[in-house]
């Protein structure tokens, strides 16, 4: 107080215009709180039913009300719901003591807004709405414009209002069998039902003057089964509804339709949506969905304190597909922007991604196909351009050996020949003399064949070497055989050089599938190398080692090995490349020819050295068939 004092006395406040800042500040404080409490206040909906809880209708409306003023507050908001059921006890005693019981209920929680669904709800809270709701904003939903009229409602009492025209479904039905003949209309016994059918009367008086129109009303429900069983194909039937039937049962009316539509003869239509699903082919129809938001949004406006007006909830035309399949009738007749229930979508609506995504998978697996076999073609050319160069370098390295060997080859072919001539000279002395030992002579004759047998085979050896092929010759034999028939070729020129040739065989049979010639050139290739490998080495230490053996891995090994001076570890690796040499005269394509030939039969080689001195070659090809 001292420093307030100090303050006002430094300002030179006068007394009186402290106290009236402090009058001033006292006043706002009840504005500010109502403010608040205007702001803390949660909006209260009651929504009334005018039956009980089994109403598909009426129950679609309400759920519809509810899920749009909970989402567009966010649930700060209180909804209360009341089933009534005031259409089957509509007597005045009982309308009393519902509104003394919600007068009771409510009176300490007075809603904001109250939405009244169906004709006797809207009569029965426009009575009684000062004791039930006070000034609570009344909403009334569910019926037409000009019954609301009729009602002579409070000017206050703000409609969302649904036209059932009766009309516009009879004109979807026309259009749908154009054919029809006669018009049946189905209506049950309870007041609403006969307001329904002197409705529809008035309505459809115009349009039922070109059909043979009958009403089927005040019947049992056997007998609208019964009767509706033996309609004539060319009808259509509108059904109304069918609260009760003429023994006063109540039924659901979209219950009573579904036992009726199961053996009817005829199409069956209606105005309801709650029909769709339960035997009728379709209708214009105020859906109970639209409804219930056309009511929830007017009941925000009016809870927002906004001027509201009533609506009209929007029609729209349903049709069901099954039914207008097994009825036999025309999707393409329905009526423009007709919304077409449990329709099976098409393959391409249900599954249009996925079939783009796999028509582009295929598209792109068919271009990489496509560019696949363009490159497998081109790649088979190149193989078969390949394999013919390959058999011109084998045929020009055969001949190449050919001529390496004419020199030993001749020695050989001078052995048979000069036998054969000397026993050819021996024979015909022997025919000479007087007394001609013909047995001698006979077994001269039998050593020229032999003789000329061994020329002939010398031959034949050399004609191979020098026989040019287009193709591989792919044939099975015992490799075993083909290493015989190279030694016998190499004979003659291992002994003008002095080298010692033996051979170790496996002891089975090796069956490979490759071309005879070439593997043959394989050896006469290496071995000839491991020849001039050996022409530093003393002449009596000359040996040329060829063997054979089975791997683990069932395949074929032969191996050719020499005793010359080996080669150096550091060309091992580069002794098959393409003019790759050591000798002075040397082309070096031998060695690369035969790596070419190996791989080209599906087989593998390779070069190292042996310890005890020399060289080693080994070749390893697959066995035509394991066993």
């Amino acid at each position: 107080m001292g420093v307030l004092g100090n303050r006002i006395r430094r300002s030179h406040w006068p007394i009186w215009g402290v106290v009236l800042c402090l009058l001033a500040s006292l006043a706002t404080v009840p504005a500010a709180t109502a403010d608040q409490a205007v702001v803390d206040h949660v909006p209260r909906v009651l929504v009334l039913y005018p039956y009980d809880e089994r109403i598909a209708a009426t129950t679609a409306a309400g759920e519809a009300v509810r899920s749009r003023l909970l989402d567009a507050t966010k649930g700060r908001i209180d909804l209360f719901s009341e089933f009534l059921d005031l259409s089957r006890f509509p007597d005045p005693k009982h309308m009393r003591r519902m509104a003394d019981y919600l007068t009771a209920k409510y009176g300490d929680r007075r809603p904001d807004v109250v939405i009244a669904l169906g004709e006797e709800l809207a009569r029965f809270i426009s009575a009684n709405r000062k004791e039930i709701s006070g000034d609570a904003r009344i909403i009334v939903a569910g019926f037409s414009s000009s019954t609301a009229e009729a009602m002579d409602l409070p000017s206050d009492v703000i409609g969302a209002f649904s036209e059932f025209d009766i009309v516009k479904t009879a004109e979807m039905a026309r259009g749908l069998q154009p054919d029809a003949r006669h018009l049946f209309i189905v209506g049950g016994s309870s007041e609403f039902d006969r307001s329904w059918l002197a409705t529809a009367r008035a309505d459809l008086a115009v349009f039922s003057r070109t059909f043979e129109t009958t009403y089927l009303e005040d019947l049992t429900i056997e007998e609208f089964i019964r009767r509706t069983a033996e309609l004539p194909p060319d009808s259509i039937v509108l059904a109304l509804t069918i609260f009760k039937d003429a023994t006063g049962r109540n039924f659901v009316p979209r219950e009573a339709i579904k036992q009726i539509s199961r053996t009817a003869s005829a199409p069956i239509y209606g105005p309801y949506p709650t029909y769709i699903d339960y035997g009728i082919v379709g209708g214009n129809v105020v859906t109970f969905g639209s409804l219930g938001i056309t009511a929830a949004d007017l009941a925000l406006d009016a809870i927002a304190g906004r001027p509201i007006s009533s609506l009209r909830s929007p029609q729209t035309y349903v049709a069901d597909v099954r039914q207008l399949r097994r009825w036999g009738l025309s999707e393409k007749d329905l009526p423009a922007g007709t919304v077409q229930m449990f329709k099976e979508p098409t393959f391409w609506e249900q599954y249009w991604f996925a079939t783009v995504v796999a028509l582009a998978i295929v598209a792109l697996q068919g271009t990489v196909i496509a560019g696949l076999l363009v490159e497998r073609r081109r790649r088979q050319a190149a193989e078969v351009e390949l394999r013919l160069r390959l058999l011109e370098v084998v045929h020009l390295n055969q001949s190449a050996t050919a001529g390496a060997l004419s020199a030993s080859i001749a020695h050989e072919l001078n052995q048979p020949l000069g036998a054969i001539r000397s026993n050819a000279e021996a024979a015909e002395a022997i025919l000479m003399s007087e007394r001609p030992d013909l047995e001698l002579v006979r077994q001269i004759l039998i050593d020229i064949q032999d003789d000329d047998q061994r020329a002939h085979d010398v031959i034949s050896r050399m004609r191979g070497l020098l026989k040019k092929r287009g193709e591989i010759d792919w044939q099975e034999f015992d490799l075993n055989e083909v290493i015989t028939s190279a030694i016998r070729i190499l004979r003659g020129e291992a002994e003008q050089r002095g080298v010692v040739v033996s051979s170790n065989w496996a002891r089975r049979e090796l069956p490979v599938r490759a071309d005879r010639v070439h593997v043959q050139q394989i050896i006469l290739n290496l071995a000839t190398n491991a020849m001039d490998a050996m022409l530093d080495v003393v002449a009596t230490e000359r040996r040329l080692m060829l063997e054979t053996t089975l791997t683990k891995d069932s395949k074929v090994e032969m191996s050719i090995s020499d005793t010359g001076r080996g080669i150096p570890n550091e060309q091992l690796a580069s002794i098959f490349e393409p003019f790759y040499t050591t000798k002075p005269s040397g082309t070096g394509l031998g060695l690369s020819i035969v790596r070419a030939i190996v791989e080209t039969y599906g087989g593998t080689i390779w070069a190292d050295n042996r310890p005890e001195g020399g060289a080693v070659f080994r070749v390893i090809l697959p066995l035509a068939q394991t066993g």
